[in-house]
C-alpha cells in the first residue's frame, strides 16, 4: 500500500473529491480506492496478513469448540483458579492499556492542550477498542453472550463490585463510540452529526473521567473478594484498588506511544504531516506523564508494603520475583521515561513504553494468575487457551489496522469542517 500511495495522485482518500472533480463513493473508500484486483493482491503481499490467517485458521476452530465444548476443553480452569488467560490478559490487562482515551480527552477538551490534538483520536480509538476487545474476552470465558444483559438489567447486583465493573465499562463504551464518531462523520460526509457530537463534547469527557476513574480501582477491588488466596505482595486491601488506577494511567499513555510508534514506522502513507512532525515532541509530553504516574505509583506500592507489614515476605522467593516485576516492569520504565524526558530522547521514550505495558501485563497476570493460590500448585494453561487468546488479540489488530486505514484518525479530513 505504501508504494501505491506514493505513485498515486487520488491514493490515500483524505477528501471526498477525486482528482476530476467527481465524488469518492462509499465503496471506493472501503477499498481504499483501490480495484478489488488492487486491493487482493496487496493483501497477498503483506506478510503480517498470512500469519494472521494461520492465526485464525487454528483459533477459530478452538474457539467455536470452546462454545459447544465447554471451558474445560480449552482451559485447566477450575475452582482454585476461575481466571485464566482470558481475564488475566485479556480483561486485566487490556482495560489499563486503554486507560488512554479519557487521559487525553481530558488533556485536550478539559485543560486546554491543544498541541496534543494530531494524536487525540488514536488515544481515543486505542481506548474504544480496547475496552470492547476486553469486553469480547471476557465473554469467551464466560460464554453465553446473548445472556450479557441479564445480570445488568434482570438479576440486580447493585451491592456487588463485578455489577459496578458491567455497568462502568457499559457506559464508558458508549461514550468511547460517541467521542470517536465526528471521525466517522468526517468520512461518511455526515457534518451535521460531527457538529452535533462535538456541541457535546466536554460532557462526554466529563462523564468518561468519572467512569474510567472508578471502574479501573473497581476492577482492583474485585480481588478484595479472595483476599487470602492473592499473595500478601500483589494485594493490599486498602491500597490495591489505586494501585490499578495509578498503573493504568502510565499503561494507557504508554500504550498510545508503542501504536503511534507502530503507525510512524509502518503506516507512514497513512499519517499526514502534522503527525509525523509533531509525533517526537508529544511522545515526550506523554513520557513525562508516565514518569509523574509511576513514580507515584511506586510511591504507594511501598506505602502498602509498610501499611500491611509485609517486609519480611520480600525475603523469600515470592519477594525476588516481586522485587523483579518492580525493578524490571517499573523502576527501569520509570528511568528510561526520565533519562528521555530530559534530554529529549524520543526513542529512549518509546523503548521506555515497550517496557511499561509488558510490565503492566506481568502484574496483572501475577495478580490475577501466577500469585493467585500460591499456596496451592502453579496452574500452567493449556496451548489451547494461549492460541484462543492470541487469536482475539489477531482479531483486534485487525481491526485496528482496518480502521486506522480508511478513518481521519492519523490524518485531517479535507472535506468540509
Amino acid at each position: 500500500m505504501k508504494s501505491i500511495a506514493t505513485t498515486s495522485q487520488e491514493i490515500p482518500i483524505d477528501d471526498h473529491a477525486r482528482v476530476d472533480g467527481s465524488s469518492w463513493a462509499l465503496k471506493d473508500k472501503l477499498w481504499l480506492g483501490l480495484s478489488r484486483e488492487e486491493y487482493k493482491a496487496m493483501i497477498v503481499r503483506n506478510p503480517v496478513n498470512w500469519a494472521l490467517f494461520i492465526i485464525l485458521a487454528i483459533g477459530i476452530p478452538l474457539t467455536i469448540m470452546r462454545y459447544f465444548g465447554g471451558l474445560d476443553t480449552v482451559t485447566n480452569a477450575s475452582n482454585e483458579y476461575p481466571w485464566g488467560l482470558f481475564l488475566g490478559f485479556g480483561l486485566f490487562g487490556m482495560v489499563p492499556l486503554s486507560a488512554s482515551g479519557f487521559l487525553l480527552g481530558t488533556t485536550v477538551e478539559i485543560f486546554g492542550r491543544k498541541d496534543f490534538v494530531p494524536i487525540e483520536r488514536l488515544a481515543l480509538l486505542n481506548g474504544l477498542l480496547g475496552y470492547f476487545f476486553a469486553v469480547i474476552y471476557l465473554e469467551v470465558d464466560l460464554g453465553m453472550p446473548w445472556r450479557l444483559p441479564y445480570p445488568m438489567f434482570v438479576s440486580l447486583g447493585p451491592a456487588a463490585v463485578l455489577f459496578l465493573v458491567a455497568w462502568h465499562v457499559a457506559t464508558y463504551l458508549s461514550v468511547q463510540v460517541a467521542e470517536i464518531l465526528p471521525a466517522l462523520f468526517e468520512w461518511i460526509g455526515w457534518l451535521k452529526g460531527k457538529r452535533w457530537i462535538k456541541s457535546i463534547t466536554i460532557g462526554l469527557t466529563i462523564a468518561g473521567i468519572i467512569l474510567s476513574t472508578l471502574h479501573q480501582g473497581a476492577l482492583g477491588a474485585l480481588f478484595t473478594y479472595a483476599p487470602t488466596k492473592i499473595h500478601p505482595l500483589w494485594i493490599s486491601t486498602n491500597f490495591i484498588w489505586i494501585h490499578f488506577f495509578c498503573s493504568a494511567i502510565f499503561a494507557g499513555l504508554s500504550m498510545v506511544i508503542i501504536v503511534s510508534t507502530m503507525c510512524k514506522n509502518f503506516m507512514t502513507w497513512r499519517c499526514d504531516d502534522r503527525f509525523l512532525s509533531n509525533l517526537d515532541r508529544i511522545t515526550i509530553g506523554l513520557g513525562k506523564g508516565c514518569a509523574y504516574a509511576m513514580i507515584t505509583y511506586l510511591v504507594i506500592k511501598v506505602v502498602a508494603i509498610a501499611h500491611d507489614n509485609e517486609w519480611i515476605y520480600l525475603l523469600t522467593g515470592w519477594g525476588q520475583y516481586y522485587l523483579a516485576e518492580l525493578g524490571l516492569g517499573v523502576v527501569l520504565p520509570l528511568l528510561l521515561f526520565s533519562f528521555g524526558v530530559k534530554n529529549q530522547k524520543a526513542g529512549i521514550i518509546r523503548l521506555a513504553a515497550f517496557i511499561a505495558v509488558a510490565g503492566i501485563v506481568w502484574n496483572r497476570l501475577n495478580t490475577a494468575l501466577i500469585c493467585f493460590n500460591w499456596k496451592l500448585y502453579q496452574e500452567i494453561p493449556r496451548w489451547q487457551e494461549v492460541w484462543i487468546t492470541l487469536t482475539v488479540f489477531a482479531i483486534y489488530f485487525m481491526v485496528y489496522r482496518f480502521i486506522l486505514y480508511r478513518l481521519p484518525i492519523l490524518y485531517e479530513w479535507k472535506g468540509d469542517k
